[in-house]
């Protein structure tokens, strides 16, 4: 596995800045969430630029959902674990215990601050060199417009076509503890009669797994 630092410049690894943007707020004061706050914004510009450039056919609306696709923590989470970011992000002892290392939120946060460093460090050439290196497979692979919408807006699309009530969401279960929940949703169309359960890491995440779960019913 490719470590995420392998892909910085050594004057940059050495710097406090780095080891700033690594370090979660349970460690202490001097932590990554400044730095997030600036990464994220970089990162919004140079992947609105890439597709800007890369795709002068394509409307408004496309580039914001292609964007919008590549710049969430979803993406920057599997970004961050096809980089073993986890084997180097710092933590408190209950954040360590709990599996922080392990957690998308975290790592998606600390992938930004990480690009906020490098954007101080070495200017924004630099950072926008780096954030499409870590993109290069999903900037060569954009998804077709068709799948940009996410499972919840399809089903509720394809039902208002065939003139049929909307889905309703039932929260089945929640797991775990305040910081680390699991949920259980399910998706429900009556007229229809099919329902399915989706899971995920908030309420959100499982409903769309759930609608998605329909769409493949309808298939």
């Amino acid at each position: 596995m490719l470590r995420l630092d392998k892909l910085l410049p050594e004057d940059v690894i050495n710097d406090p800045l780095y080891e700033e943007a690594l370090t979660h707020r349970s460690l202490g004061k001097r932590n990554y969430e400044r730095l997030e706050f600036l990464g994220d914004s970089v990162l919004n510009m140079v992947i609105a630029d890439a597709l800007f450039q890369d795709l002068p056919d394509k409307k408004e609306g496309i580039l914001s959902r292609l964007r919008a696709g590549l710049v969430n923590k979803d993406t920057l989470a599997e970004i961050a674990h096809e980089l073993d970011l986890g084997s180097i992000v710092k933590l408190g002892p209950g954040e360590l215990k709990s599996g922080g290392f392990r957690r998308d939120s975290i790592l998606a946060d600390t992938m930004e601050a990480i690009i906020g460093a490098v954007y101080l460090l070495k200017g924004f050439s630099s950072a926008r060199d780096y954030i499409l290196k870590i993109y290069d497979t999903r900037m060569h692979n954009l998804p077709d417009f068709n799948d940009l919408k996410d499972p919840k807006s399809r089903l509720q699309e394809y039902l208002q076509a065939q003139s049929i009530d909307l889905p309703v969401y039932e929260l089945v279960e929640v797991t775990g503890k305040a910081h680390d929940q699991h949920f259980r949703v399910r998706c429900i169309v009556d007229k229809l009669k099919l329902s399915d359960i989706g899971e995920g890491s908030s309420r959100k995440k499982a409903e769309q797994e759930a609608a998605s779960q329909v769409l493949s019913k309808l298939a």
